[in-house]
């Protein structure tokens, strides 16, 4: 009961299908809550989730009230808990604070700073022409299972020196982390295939990412390779594809768009601010463990309890105006303050040049069912449809 004798929200459920299909109706019910709210992440798992923007900031930026290590936390967690290969500790920059997080951020953000904008781009249409030129003829795709998801592994493929087969893999491993299915098993394929790209590249390093990694004068060991290069491979693969595939969605459906699709690039980077603000690929995450009872606005937070960010509801808080989205990059979906995500310019430049190549090949594409059936996919992290189905005129076959 609260103050005035009034039963106290329940804590909501950020899984099951439910809150996959709208998820947008559990944080306004949670905003009873104020800018905290008490959650389960997974059946028996409690967090609070921070839902307000103003505290999200807060919170990010205040590292020594909220470190990352999760590490007392997941001694009372079951090793088949489905949110455990997710949030568990890892020795990458995503669970390092103070001068370990430095050192470790210090080899992606330099390796990253090398790599050319300009043939980024190339790699991404490159890559995205191939795609398209496989199901132009037919009339009809499915632009998740297509197109979104094979092209950032296409692209990470080229950026960070990766056989297909050990991509594969990587891509089978973290996919069944994000959603949450089998995902001790999933773990242990993704545990494997960095480990594998890690010695194939020590044994054939290149101009690419991971052989400027281990070349970096921080001077990786080989799990400490693998652990980043699992961390890059989940925030370019995953959110990435949500984000072309959400950006499309977006595009193909929305009145203010889809009456321009073939008139530049403007149409897609107004969409992908749109996304960004309001359906985020990475939902909620960022979690910190604080190391005892911290009281913050109002509320005393458990010590090793997680307190999770959401990207989603913050930047959609009521506080926060909703008008002039186009151009306005103050949403928090790569996150902030310390462990912002470094590669935010680069996972942009992949979704628009991704988007724009296809819309140009495709202009007269519409959704082939509507878009308020489709469906997405579980897990309390992401926000990633299964399908995105469309219908097009045939393009005559390429040589």
């Amino acid at each position: 009961m609260d103050g005035a004798g009034r039963a106290a929200p329940e804590p909501g459920r950020l899984y099951g299908p439910e809150f996959a299909a709208d998820p947008g109706r559990v944080y306004a019910a949670l905003r009873a809550h104020g800018d905290l709210a008490p959650v389960e992440l997974a059946p028996g798992i409690p967090a609070t989730l921070v839902i307000g923007y103003d505290a999200a900031l807060e919170v990010m930026r205040d590292p020594g009230r909220f470190p990352r290590d999760a590490t007392r936390w997941q001694q009372g967690v079951p090793a088949d808990c489905p949110v455990l290969p997710l949030l568990m500790y890892r020795p990458n920059t995503l669970s390092a604070n103070g001068p370990v997080h430095a050192r470790l951020r210090s080899v992606i953000t330099d390796s990253l700073d090398r790599v050319d904008a300009g043939a980024l781009r190339g790699h991404v249409e490159t890559a995205a022409t191939r795609l398209v030129d496989a199901f132009a003829a037919d009339g009809e795709a499915d632009l998740i299972g297509q197109y979104a998801r094979v092209l950032p592994l296409l692209v990470f493929n080229q950026l960070f020196g990766c056989p297909p087969e050990i991509g594969d893999r990587l891509v089978q491993g973290m996919s069944g982390i994000f959603d949450g299915t089998s995902a001790e098993e999933a773990n242990a394929v993704l545990h494997q295939a960095t480990r594998d790209l890690v010695a194939h590249k020590r044994a054939n390093p290149g101009a690419d990412v991971t052989s400027w990694m281990i070349g970096h004068p921080a001077d990786l060991d080989d799990d400490e390779m693998a652990e980043q290069l699992a961390l890059l491979l989940g925030a370019g693969t995953e959110p990435e594809q949500n984000l072309i595939a959400n950006g499309l969605r977006l595009l193909l459906s929305d009145d203010r768009f889809a009456g321009d699709l073939s008139g530049g690039s403007l149409p897609v980077e107004d969409a992908l601010d749109e996304i960004l603000w309001t359906d985020p690929p990475m939902a909620n995450f960022g979690a910190t463990y604080p190391r005892q009872d911290v009281e913050f606005r109002g509320r005393v937070l458990p010590a090793n309890q997680p307190v999770v960010i959401s990207y989603a509801a913050a930047n959609t808080d009521p506080s926060r105006a909703a008008a002039g989205r186009a151009g306005n990059r103050a949403h928090l979906a790569f996150a902030a303050g310390a462990h912002t995500c470094p590669a935010k310019g680069h996972a942009r430049l992949i979704a628009s040049a991704a988007i724009e190549t296809l819309l140009d090949r495709l202009p007269d594409m519409e959704p082939a069912v509507p878009v308020d059936e489709l469906e997405w996919r579980p897990g309390p992290f992401h926000r990633a449809l299964t399908a995105l189905p469309v219908r097009f005129p045939p393009e005559a076959p390429r040589p």
